[in-house]
């Protein structure tokens, strides 16, 4: 279930990046970016999440954290004790800090600020793999300006392989390799003028699909100022399977 799809930020009609991954029984959100925490109302009682995953730390990314926060801390009728049935956050290593003061700006109050009461935090690193309820999360370093990881989530024989933000890697090639699903970042097309290691353009996700040899390239996180006609055009020029734009509130079965 796509909560937000608007890359850099939330846009007129969606929220930023983050997405509901329902494995079996087991529900976890791959992101919150800005907005996506309302989104994920819609479409699921936010007690019923099994955990969170963070690929990266900026905010179009993880914004949405202290919105749950506030409600697993707050909420004045929960169904079960959020201190000791505490949400699994699977994120870089110093996302405990960095939520901590978007949640508690001043200093005097993220002092006394321990996220732990309600949520337990795991720490993501190139390579590593656990498990989240019936499902199986791995991650795999990738090129961004902060520490940031491609997701990939197995269960019942079938993948779902997230990038985050990324530049051109083959780390995101290896994680996705023989995945069912991509469901790939491209930023902006394809010229000589892009930057390096930030963002993808269309053709380099449709190459990376390519290379992988997934079954189908989903392509999200399009910015507000980029054409997503031109994105789509270049993502099937490079590769020969199904390719579609992402839709916010839409669901895609893996």
């Amino acid at each position: 279930m796509v909560l937000g799809c608007s890359g850099s930020g939330p846009g007129p009609g969606s929220p930023a990046s983050g997405y509901l991954v329902e494995a079996g029984d087991t529900r976890l959100t791959l992101d919150l970016g800005n907005g996506t925490f309302g989104a994920l109302q819609r479409h699921l009682d936010p007690w019923e999440l099994d955990a969170c995953v963070f690929s990266h730390l900026h905010p179009d990314h993880c914004a949405d954290f202290s919105s749950l926060l506030v409600w697993r801390r707050y909420h004045p009728a929960p169904p079960y004790d959020a201190t000791r049935n505490r949400l699994a956050v699977h994120a870089p290593v110093e996302a405990p800090e960095r939520f901590a003061a978007a949640y508690a700006p001043s200093a005097a109050e993220r002092a006394e600020t321990d996220l732990s009461d309600v949520m337990a935090f795991g720490v993501l690193s190139d390579g590593c793999e656990t498990t989240v309820g019936g499902a199986v999360l791995r991650a795999g370093a990738v090129d961004h300006p902060c520490e940031a990881y491609g997701l990939r989530v197995e269960h019942g024989g079938r993948s779902l392989v997230y990038s985050g933000d990324t530049g051109p890697c083959d780390g995101l090639v290896d994680l996705a390799r023989g995945a069912d699903v991509l469901l790939c970042e491209a930023s902006w097309p394809h010229s000589d003028a892009m930057p390096a290691g930030v963002h993808l353009s269309g053709r380099q996700a449709g190459e990376h699909a390519a290379a992988a040899g997934v079954g189908r390239l989903l392509l999200t996180h399009v910015p507000i100022w980029t054409d997503a006609d031109v994105i789509l055009a270049e993502a099937k020029e490079a590769f020969d399977g199904p390719v579609e734009l992402v839709r916010p509130d839409a669901a895609y079965e893996v």
